[in-house]
């Protein structure tokens, strides 16, 4: 499902991702990672994530222009409502360009994966964003969503998912 979206001067067409893609989706969480003040992914990072791709860990869609440069992904994978008996498709990433944002490319994504998410029978489209991204949360409050205060994501990682692992 390829969807061509007209964007003020420009035409982007989102696609679904290929392995020679790769990199350059790398390229831009990279940006992403500094936008939100966190470290990109390493050289061993970025071999885990082309490998994941191609094993179908998660699905990525790129918003590529006529030339060929890719300005834009949304990375998902689909998971579970129990409380539903649906399947849900969850929302990762989506990351736009600076230099493309406010030109519609972000709201074309969004329309894109929901109509994914109805195609394939799901109860929810879900994403998080983070509290001082006042910005994007307004965004996406224009197009539908709900932003749900009584819900904290929890996580963990590091040597605490090392030590939770290993007890028991």
């Amino acid at each position: 499902m390829a969807e061509r979206c007209t964007i003020s001067s420009m035409s982007s067409k989102i696609r679904p991702a290929r392995s020679q893609d790769i990199p350059s989706v790398v390229g831009l969480v990279r940006e992403l990672a500094a936008f939100e003040k966190l470290p990109g992914p390493d050289e061993e990072a970025e071999r885990r994530f082309a490998e994941d791709f191609t094993a179908g860990r998660y699905e990525l869609r790129v918003a590529e222009e006529e030339d060929g440069q890719i300005v834009a992904y949304a990375l998902f994978f689909m998971t579970y409502s129990t409380f539903l008996a649906r399947p849900s498709l969850f929302l990762e990433d989506l990351f736009v360009q600076p230099a493309v944002r406010g030109l519609g490319l972000g709201a074309a994504f969004l329309h894109h994966l929901g109509a994914l998410a109805v195609a394939r029978g799901c109860g929810r489209f879900e994403w998080t964003v983070l509290d001082w991204n006042v910005r994007a949360q307004k965004f996406y409050q224009r197009l539908g969503a709900q932003l749900l205060p009584e819900w904290q994501v929890c996580r963990i990682d590091g040597a605490a998912l090392t030590r939770l692992g290993q007890a028991g």
